[in-house]
């Protein structure tokens, strides 16, 4: 028995050297391993964690400045990701942290594969990590991970730097005469190096440029890029046989729009903001989204379901209770073509329900823009979705002109919806804050920071730090029976967790559930 455990781990050990020989990686081979469903679920959000805070941290920060590395240092090492070459005498091992990193990568690309838009994203803020990890090795880490990928190029002999030690130091950056002579230059194909010629940081003759070893990143990660964008391409059309799998499809289809901020299900300030207030919060604090639909609600006295849902879980988040929530929803739509019979009995369910008080009983979150953005895009009639996506742009210079933003501020943000992939920055610029240091991914988090700088009621609000699913949608009352009835079914026998539940339950229930909860990552990727 102990030459066998012996010889496994011989095994394991040729296999992690193979795969996981560098802390960093191309992700050129997919794992191959069983991995329990409970683990698939969490790297997967705690990968999206890490790419969420490296889009936020590349709107606050230069990319390369140094409270840039030092936060995302802080966040690698609360989420135990592999970032430099040392191994760690504390915490998981190297080898569990790399494992980690490979698969959680290819479990968000079956996520942010199924369009152009979450690809784009995806490739961003990979190639952002990319970078900031690759600027964290040291030399000799550089030249293995150059090595282990077959990316030789070829090294400037000595002599030839000398010959050519005045123009290198002419055309390349931050290079001098001490510089040239201690530092490696790569003699690379020009059109491999588009970015570094484009900017004029490198020498060039006879259609091959001179790169410096500082500046090799560059040419990585355009080889990076290409890979990634191909990977992603494949990844898509192998999809519905991936999604035919009925314990992955509820999970992938929640991460490509998942939110994993602060909760706003639950405030503070519960009950301090009284209904009277709600007007003048409206057009000091709303975000544009929020503002809309709520400009919609006063002068129709009706929203359709998907406004109601949206600026409904936006007041809850606000403070507003059910009690008041109920009055401020009836006292509108009396106003219009809906007397009050027909509100308790068409509307008031489904308000209700937003509380937790009706069908399963869920205390729902707040949509965050990322939400808000990608799913149910608003049609003729409503009112719903972020405005910097979802409308026209003429119409939205008329609105943004309505509500008396500057020339400056409203130029920047409409260069931004056509220029920028990450669309929820918008309120960060419309709020006026740019210089706080912090961007902005949810309608209750641009409510809160600006009733902070006015010292308004809302200042007090905070909700819990803990990941919240934003799965929403009203049960039929005959399928809330039916749920609950699984739930309990699936606890009792399968011992199955809340959030992999959670993740089962959002899709329709028509086909049966798997209680398999191991997964061959051979049979998916």
């Amino acid at each position: 028995m102990q030459f066998g455990n012996r010889r496994k781990k011989l095994i394991v050990n040729a296999q992690t050297e193979q795969l996981y020989g560098h802390c960093l990686q191309f992700y050129s081979q997919s794992p191959t391993e069983n991995i329990s469903l409970s683990e698939f679920e969490t790297f997967a959000v705690e990968r999206l964690k890490l790419l969420k805070t490296v889009e936020n941290l590349g709107v606050s920060y230069v990319k390369t400045s140094e409270q840039y590395t030092k936060k995302l240092d802080t966040e690698f090492s609360s989420l135990n990701f592999p970032f430099r070459s040392e191994k760690s005498s504390s915490g998981p091992s190297e080898y569990e942290k790399r494992r980690k990193d490979h698969i959680s990568h290819f479990i968000l690309r079956l996520a942010y594969c199924q369009t152009e838009d979450l690809r784009r994203w995806f490739i961003q803020q990979e190639i952002d990590l990319f970078r900031y990890r690759f600027n964290c090795l040291n030399s000799k880490s550089k030249r293995e991970f150059l090595h282990l990928n077959n990316l030789r190029y070829d090294t400037v002999s000595v002599m030839e730097k000398t010959n050519l030690a005045e123009k290198l130091i002419n055309s390349s950056f931050a290079v001098s005469g001490i510089t040239v002579e201690d530092q490696d230059f790569y003699k690379v194909p020009f059109q491999d190096a588009l970015d570094l010629v484009r900017t004029r940081k490198v020498y060039l003759k006879e259609g091959f440029v001179y790169v410096p070893h500082m500046e090799i990143v560059t040419i990585v990660l355009n080889d990076f890029r290409t890979r990634l964008s191909k990977a992603l391409a494949l990844t898509a059309r192998s999809l519905p046989a991936v999604q035919s799998d009925e314990r992955l499809q509820p999970l992938l289809n929640h991460l490509s729009h998942a939110y994993v901020g602060q909760d706003y299900s639950i405030q503070k300030s519960i009950g301090k903001i009284s209904l009277d207030q709600i007007e003048t919060l409206s057009a000091k604090s709303y975000p544009l989204c929020m503002r809309q639909l709520h400009r919609a609600l006063r002068e129709s006295h009706h929203l359709r379901h998907g406004g109601r849902m949206q600026y409904g879980l936006f007041l809850k988040g606000v403070g507003l209770t059910l009690d008041q929530a109920l009055q401020f929803w009836r006292s509108e739509f009396v106003k219009g073509k809906v007397d009050a019979d027909k509100f308790d009995k068409a509307y008031a369910y489904s308000i209700r329900h937003m509380f937790g008080k009706e069908g399963k009983r869920t205390d729902y979150t707040p949509y965050s823009c990322m939400k808000v953005i990608l799913s149910n895009p608003p049609s003729q009639g409503d009112h719903h979705g972020c405005p910097f996506r979802h409308t026209d742009p003429e119409l939205l210079k008329q609105k943004l002109q309505s509500y008396k933003v500057s020339p400056g501020g409203m130029s920047l943000m409409l260069s931004l919806v056509v220029f920028y992939f990450s669309y929820q920055t918008k309120c960060f610029c419309s709020v006026q804050i740019e210089d706080s240091g912090f961007s902005l991914n949810h309608p209750n988090q641009y409510f809160l920071e600006s009733q902070k700088l006015l010292g308004g009621p809302g200042a007090v609000a905070g909700g819990k730090g803990d990941v919240k699913r934003e799965d929403i949608a009203t049960p039929k009352p005959s399928n809330v029976a039916r749920k609950n009835t699984l739930v309990s079914s699936l606890r009792n026998r399968h011992q199955v967790t809340g959030p992999q539940l959670a993740a089962s339950l959002t899709c329709t229930l028509k086909t049966p559930v798997s209680t398999s909860t191991v997964l061959p990552l051979s049979n998916v990727f």
